[in-house]
């Protein structure tokens, strides 16, 4: 099964779990019906911006919905960001994901918030980053790092150059 398939069943399986319709998921996460319909059954290549709209909506990590689904690292990309989940980690209190991503030289990724408390950590490995909170991202190069709450609005930006970093994703539980 490919990644579009895999996706789509496990996000039907995600909100069919919880009860909630095809309609209101779509309200929540403010996707169309249509685009929802065509992920879940496998019609449609999700993005990252999509499923991080959907889990949100879902109140589960984004790693829900890419977890375990082939032998290989799940990638998925976004306008800015192409990430590959690496590891996910689960405690009784939390959900800790980490991805090596990579920001495409001259863009800039938006982010909505993610569910209540979920901070991210970033380590870039090359390039330099402008990263954290909307209204006050840091900008940071090879061998630094940054924190912000993730549960605002936030944003990652490659101003020259690609940049490559880890990014951990902590959500509680």
């Amino acid at each position: 099964m490919d990644l579009a398939a895999s996706v789509g069943l496990r996000l039907r399986e995600l909100r069919e779990a919880q009860g909630i319709s095809l309609s209101e998921l779509a309200r929540q996460s403010k996707i169309g019906k249509g685009t929802l319909s065509e992920l879940e059954s496998g019609r449609r290549n999700p993005t990252l911006e999509t499923l991080y709209a959907l889990t949100t909506a879902l109140k589960v990590p984004l790693s829900t919905a890419l977890h375990e689904l082939s032998p290989s690292p799940a990638a998925i990309s976004g306008h800015a960001v192409d990430a590959v989940l690496t590891e996910r980690f689960e405690t009784d209190t939390s959900v800790t994901e980490t991805y090596r991503i990579r920001i495409r030289s001259g863009t800039t990724q938006e982010s909505a918030a993610h569910s209540p408390g979920t901070t991210e950590h970033i380590i870039v490995l090359a390039g330099t980053a402008r990263v954290g909170e909307l209204d006050d991202p840091v900008p940071i190069g090879p061998g630094m790092h940054a924190s912000w709450p993730a549960d605002v609005p936030h944003l990652y930006q490659a101003p020259a150059g690609d940049v490559e970093a880890l990014l951990i994703v902590r959500y509680p539980r």
